[in-house]
């Protein structure tokens, strides 16, 4: 059982004359920080994060003891306040405490289960045989969070290299997260993801093959097909020119 209650935070600007712009900026930051935040918990496992427009910007690492800000390095850098970790570790002994109670006023309702609806493996970049890469492995549209999600290369598990994201909300209630798996991608190599999830009753696996890139055929048929063409429209042209000579 978990509990993934997500939250949103509102802020009012007091009267501008009261404060400093650096006060306001403050201000405007913690807002748009504050846009959304999900809070979730189990018997052994626990997530605090906070989203703004769809994109992660803070997540408390329960494991390293540590907040989190994985902003990519093209935009404005948004720290968070000082506290933010030890405020998560508060949440989630409420969350605990909360899931607790819930488990004894709803033991008669059943637990809502939808599997996820959308799959897919695919590399990061464009692959070139012998160098680093990426493999991702999107689930979406499944609830409860979370799902577990495990690697094969060649039929053999492989757990080096791997990662997985915390699970972000989706719109309709449902969650989303992504595996990542470093490759470096050989000709003939295949790789599985697998996706476990309590709404499953066996796991949903997808396969991704090494496909060298073979050069295109298309440019070189078609300019030789027009060279054949162009060359045929000559002999017709030259073979009227001539009988037109002669009717004269």
């Amino acid at each position: 059982d978990s509990l993934f209650p997500l939250c949103s935070s509102v802020l009012v600007y007091p009267d501008t004359d009261d404060v400093t712009a650096e006060q306001l900026s403050d201000w405007r930051i913690l807002q748009e920080v504050l846009s959304l935040c999900a809070h979730g918990c189990s018997d052994s496992d626990g997530e605090v994060m906070y989203a703004l427009d769809g994109e992660e910007m803070w997540y408390a690492d329960f494991d390293k003891r540590v907040g989190v800000e994985p902003q990519p390095d093209f935009i404005d850098h948004m720290t968070y306040r000082e506290g933010a970790y030890d405020a998560a570790v508060a949440n989630q002994q409420i969350c605990k405490s909360n899931l607790g109670n819930s488990r004894i006023g709803m033991k008669d309702i059943p637990l809502e289960q939808d599997p996820p609806s959308t799959f897919i493996i695919y590399p990061r970049e464009d692959v070139d045989l012998d160098q680093k890469n990426t493999l991702l492995c999107h689930v979406s549209g499944f609830y409860p969070a979370p799902v577990s999600v495990s690697w094969t290369k060649n039929g053999r598990n492989v757990s080096e290299g791997t990662a997985i994201n915390r699970p972000f909300p989706n719109k309709d209630g449902t969650f989303r997260q992504t595996a990542r798996l470093d490759f470096v991608p050989k000709d003939g190599d295949f790789y599985s993801c697998s996706v476990h999830h309590p709404a499953l009753k066996t796991p949903m696996t997808r396969i991704w093959d090494v496909e060298r890139t073979q050069p295109g055929v298309g440019p070189s048929v078609f300019c030789g097909l027009g060279l054949l063409v162009g060359l045929v429209g000559v002999a017709v042209g030259t073979f009227f020119l001539i009988k037109g000579n002669e009717c004269r």
